[in-house]
């Protein structure tokens, strides 16, 4: 029968060599990374209006090696994004400043600075600025990808959205309006 002694040195012993595989792979994978490390200024990033949503493009694919996209987001109140689905990411909200109100999988929730909501893919989601002041949003989108979709609406013609050439550019990316 081992005693306590015994039982503690050979659970220590054990944790560390489990730790040893996941710290091994991480730098195994680090070393076949085709990117390196990127500091982005406050003022950096690539600024476009996408229909009325104003952001500024941190990290993109390019950046992460298709892990994620990192957008910071500057709103005024009453403008938003209708319910829609995304068959291939998942989407995280930090409120920066501002007011969001967020309908998620039918359920409506108030977002304010220091909030955060998960969005997977899969289940419907909208987002509209509230209140008096401008929201100030970091979203981050995993996998990467979805800038291009971005580009290529920030390209159409100003004014009114042509909803049929919208819809047709967000299916290619397998988005979906509700």
């Amino acid at each position: 029968m081992m005693n306590r002694k015994e039982f503690m040195s050979a659970s220590v012993m054990g944790l560390g060599l489990c730790a040893v595989n996941p710290i091994s792979a991480a730098s195994t994978n680090r070393k076949n990374s085709s990117v390196d490390p990127k500091v982005v200024r406050k003022e950096e990033g690539k600024v476009q209006s996408v229909m009325g949503d104003y952001q500024n493009l941190k990290l993109v694919g390019a950046d992460t090696n298709g892990l994620f996209t990192l957008i910071e987001q500057h709103n005024e109140p009453g403008f938003g994004i209708p319910l829609h689905v995304h068959e291939n990411e998942d989407e995280v909200f930090q409120v920066l400043s501002g007011q969001l109100e967020m309908t998620i999988g039918g359920k409506l929730t108030i977002m304010n600075a220091g909030d955060i909501i998960f969005c997977p893919r899969g289940i419907s989601h909208s987002f509209k600025v509230i209140g008096n002041e401008k929201a100030r949003v970091m979203l981050s989108i995993f996998p990467s990808g979805i800038e291009n979709m971005f580009e290529e609406l920030a390209a159409l013609p100003s004014g009114p959205p042509d909803f049929e050439k919208v819809s047709k550019i967000c299916g290619k990316y397998q988005i979906q309006f509700v």
